[in-house]
């Protein structure tokens, strides 16, 4: 399928697609023009590119995670032995980004609670 079935199939933009074959997540085939070629095994990577990336995960690990998911629909279980510990990594990394920010939340309440009442 062509680059407009493609975004119609899997709601994802033109430029969204051409970035994730940038990153290396989708290898659409190339005819002689240079148009991009998606088969439907691409519909089913995207869906899983979408899932990771809501999960937080940066595109550099989803190019090493995504040969190494299962589809359980509607959810992703991995099959390579070294991509749990990898995803644990990513979950730490993501939990010490929450706590940051809600301390800096904290720190704003703070600020924002010495100021004057408003309505």
């Amino acid at each position: 399928m062509r680059i407009g079935e493609m975004v119609r199939r899997t709601g994802v933009s033109e430029r969204l697609l051409r970035y994730y074959e940038e990153q290396g997540l989708l290898t659409p085939e190339r005819l002689p023009s240079g148009y991009r070629v998606y088969s439907e095994a691409d519909v089913d990577t995207v869906r899983r590119i979408r899932i990771l990336l809501a999960a937080g995960l940066p595109t550099a690990t989803i190019a090493r995670a995504l040969p190494c998911l299962r589809d359980d629909d509607p959810s992703l279980a991995p099959v390579c032995s070294g991509l749990v510990a990898e995803l644990r990594r990513e979950r730490e990394r993501i939990t010490r980004t929450i706590d940051d920010l809600r301390a800096s939340r904290s720190l704003l309440d703070t600020v924002i609670e010495a100021g004057p009442a408003t309505a």
